[in-house]
């Protein structure tokens, strides 16, 4: 998941992210696989298209729920905010049965599978190479190059600090990774080639100095002379959020200054609570960072990269379920984030990160992460895979035929029928409503149990 929150508020998330495509020539096209749940996939979609783009290369993106059949991507996407929202204790469950089972449920495979023609046939013939940054997109990408039907490389970009097997889909050619943590959990799931390549995020995240802090604290009308503690739950306000504001304050620590996104109703409830600085969804995110002396985050995702690369420091708490919570570990083993567990140790821990040695520290080890030559980065590595496949064809299988329209017709319907079952009856006691939504979006069986994972590509049939 990723920031979130503004002075302005944002519409509704929309269901799809339009194509984009930057039509730069020179070193080929690239085509990227995203999903809009949350923000954080589509948030590193969006730079390493622009990285891309400045390598010379064309980019084209694409919303993996956008090409799902019968417009099931919102029912994916509702499905799954609701799941967060009214049960998370479901995620949790889900999530954990995935990390210990393989095997994918049929209703999930048959969703994926009927998203493989409209993956492929959405891909412009010229494209030399296609990465994912959503596990689904890996798996439908992969599936395609198994099936010889995909002829150029196919990447991964693990967005988050824990990598859950799904991640790693058979077919995937490369994985690439931000750090060594994540880089040894994929191989662990199975990932034969891994790159350590750094994380993506804005140019504008970045460190300042004080006239720059002094300046961002004017802007949003912040306190100058008291140590602020930035608040962010994702781009859907997800989690215990009104609960650690009020710890924050009540603590003495910092003035809570809190970012809620598209949920302008907890921004509200905040403001009414007096915690004074509540907002929605931030535009100026770089901004509010520069204002601010610690992160406290719940998710794990794109926010905390982002953090990491304006010099200021992470605390994990009071986590959301499954991947805030492996999020949160895999942040504090690589120790640029620390978790804070017990809720007495919340003081002490905020006080060392806005004024301390393991504040210095660990903004030390952020920042690290960002400094590496420009040739070692994610498109740097994306460009020499799209390299090799280019000048390697003959490796890559033939491409097949396409099947006919009944075929995909028939599926599209049996997937919508499960669909219109699952989403339609709400939240129950069980994995039906947004627990059966989001076992699917993800290509996970009914019963939590984790999906085939994907792996390795474009010939077109």
């Amino acid at each position: 998941m990723a920031h979130a929150g503004s002075t302005t508020p944002r519409p509704a998330a929309a269901v799809t992210v339009p194509r984009q495509r930057v039509a730069t020539p020179g070193a080929g096209r690239v085509a990227i696989v995203s999903a809009s749940v949350g923000a954080g996939h589509d948030g590193a979609a969006a730079q390493l298209a622009r990285r891309l783009a400045a390598h010379g290369f064309a980019v084209d993106r694409f919303d993996l729920l956008e090409l799902l059949p019968a417009r099931l991507g919102r029912a994916v996407q509702e499905g799954y905010h609701r799941m967060l929202v009214r049960a998370p204790w479901a995620y949790q469950r889900i999530y954990a049965g995935t990390e210990r089972a393989g095997g994918g449920g049929p209703v999930a495979r048959a969703l994926l599978r009927a998203a493989e023609d409209r993956v492929l046939h959405a891909l412009p013939p010229d494209t030399g190479a296609v990465v994912s940054t959503y596990p689904g997109a890996s798996r439908v990408l992969g599936n395609l190059r198994l099936k010889g039907r995909l002829g150029v490389p196919v990447l991964t970009y693990l967005t988050d600090f824990s990598v859950h097997p799904l991640w790693v889909a058979d077919g995937v050619d490369v994985h690439l990774a931000a750090h060594a943590v994540p880089a040894a959990q994929a191989r662990a799931a199975g990932a034969r080639d891994v790159r350590v390549c750094g994380p993506v995020t804005g140019p504008r995240f970045r460190p300042c100095d004080a006239q720059g802090r002094h300046d961002a604290r004017a802007r949003f009308g912040l306190p100058q002379h008291s140590p602020l503690a930035l608040l962010v739950a994702g781009s859907w306000g997800v989690g215990p959020v009104r609960k650690v504001a009020h710890e924050l304050r009540d603590c003495g620590a910092a003035v809570p200054v809190v970012v809620c996104g598209r949920n302008e109703a907890l921004a509200g409830r905040l403001r009414a609570d007096g915690i004074e600085h509540a907002y929605g969804w931030v535009e100026d995110m770089p901004g509010l960072m520069h204002a601010a002396d610690v992160l406290v985050q719940n998710a794990g995702g794109l926010t905390s990269l982002e953090a990491f690369a304006s010099g200021l420091p992470v605390a994990s708490y009071r986590c959301i379920p499954g991947h805030g919570l492996t999020n949160a570990a895999a942040l504090d083993e690589a120790g640029v984030s620390v978790w804070v567990r017990d809720p007495a140790d919340l003081k002490a821990v905020l006080c060392d990160l806005i004024d301390g040695p393991p504040g210095r520290q660990q903004r030390a080890r952020g920042l690290a992460l960002f400094d590496r030559p420009q040739d070692e980065g994610p498109a740097a590595e994306i460009a020499r895979v799209h390299r090799s496949g280019l000048a390697d064809r003959s490796r890559y299988p033939a491409a097949r035929r396409h099947p006919g329209p009944r075929r995909l017709a028939t599926t599209a319907a049996a997937a919508a029928a499960v669909w219109a079952c699952a989403v339609g009856t709400g939240m129950a006691t069980s994995y039906d409503g947004p627990g059966l939504a989001h076992a699917i979006g993800h290509g996970l069986d009914l019963d939590g149990l984790s999906a085939h994972d994907s792996r390795t590509g474009v010939h077109h049939p």
